[in-house]
């Protein structure tokens, strides 16, 4: 056997005794439910910053809004002190053609001189007020400038950040949906008809909830009240009523029931209210998952709360947990 030989049988060999490469393994059953509902929630997350972002982005227009104008109103105060002083030394110019001491030597009226002398005091001393004037609006509007660039460029990073964090939110859901149809059809069609049991069973019990409670006249008891009765409404980023919602939009509405205005981002709201333990819950109380803050619900009492939880999910009541799926509890807050 010559050596060329040896070598390719030596070589064949090998190749053979090597495992083989495994095709990319498509999730199904059990582990697609896992992966669709963690894109999901991955989902809800990104979008809840993006509220918060948008929350941003309105206090920063607004403020750029007031600077824009104060800026104008800066300008115009500038360009009417410098027309003063332009014409103050015109002014000047015309009555201050020859030295002090050079026109009182061939002045023939040296008491009308000193009068004359007089009123030139009189407009050099204008002239340096306009001038301070001048200077002062100048060094007002040079630094207001600067401000609303800093503002402006703050707008459009936040911008660039809300772009990230919805592209990233909707391209969680379409990953989803992909991981949904590389099932096989008959896997599909189990996987979809499991969750709408799991949903169906979610959702009479969270109405058989909402139905037997009573509360009282508290401010919580009316904003949980109200919560409880968007049962089995869908989740929609941004939503805010009356028929979808997300989960700072609904706290958001739930309370404006009751006299109190929240805004739109469940970390933001986080802020309002003081500051209540776990041990000390009552009904109505908010309670906040997330580090950073992605999640807010209603304590209903019971050790439940009502929540709009994400895609692919309705306003529902689940159990209060100290660990809400991968978010832990960071607090809660009493309005």
């Amino acid at each position: 056997m010559s050596r060329k030989i040896a070598r390719f049988l030596c070589v064949g060999l090998l190749a053979a005794s090597l495992p083989l490469p495994l095709a990319a393994a498509s999730p199904s059953g059990s582990n697609a439910q896992q992966r669709v509902d963690d894109l999901r929630t991955l989902s809800a997350e990104r979008f809840e910053s993006a509220n918060e972002i948008k929350i941003q982005i309105a206090r920063i227009m607004r403020e750029t809004s007031v600077l824009t104008r104060n800026t104008k109103l800066i300008e115009k105060k500038r360009d009417s002190a410098q027309l003063t002083l332009s014409r103050i030394a015109v002014e000047k110019y015309r009555n201050d053609g020859f030295s002090d001491s050079f026109a009182m030597l061939f002045s023939g009226n040296p008491t009308q001189y000193l009068s004359d002398a007089a009123k030139l005091e009189i407009i050099g001393q204008r002239y340096a007020k306009s001038l301070n004037k001048y200077i002062a609006y100048q060094q007002r509007l040079s630094a207001s400038k600067l401000v609303l660039r800093d503002r402006t460029a703050q707008l459009r990073l936040q911008q660039r950040r809300l772009n990230i964090e919805v592209n990233g939110a909707k391209s969680d859901l379409k990953e989803a949906n992909r991981v949904l149809y590389s099932l096989k059809v008959d896997d599909r069609k189990k996987l979809l008809a499991s969750e709408k049991k799991r949903e169906q069973r979610i959702l009479k019990t969270s109405k058989r909830a909402a139905k037997v409670y009573k509360g009282d006249s508290s401010r919580g008891s009316k904003a949980l009240r109200f919560a409880l009765q968007q049962i089995g409404d869908i989740y929609v980023w941004g939503g805010s009523g009356l028929e979808r919602w997300d989960c700072s939009g609904l706290t958001l509405r739930a309370f404006q029931q009751t006299g109190v205005s929240l805004p739109h981002s469940s970390a933001v709201q986080f802020n309002y209210g003081k500051s209540v333990s776990y041990k000390s819950l009552k009904p109505g109380d908010l309670v906040f998952y997330g580090r950073p803050i992605s999640h807010v619900a209603i304590y209903m009492g019971g050790g439940k709360m009502v929540q709009a939880p994400r895609a692919g999910k309705r306003v529902e009541v689940v159990s209060l947990t100290l660990q809400f799926g991968s978010k832990p509890f960071i607090g809660a807050r009493r309005l």
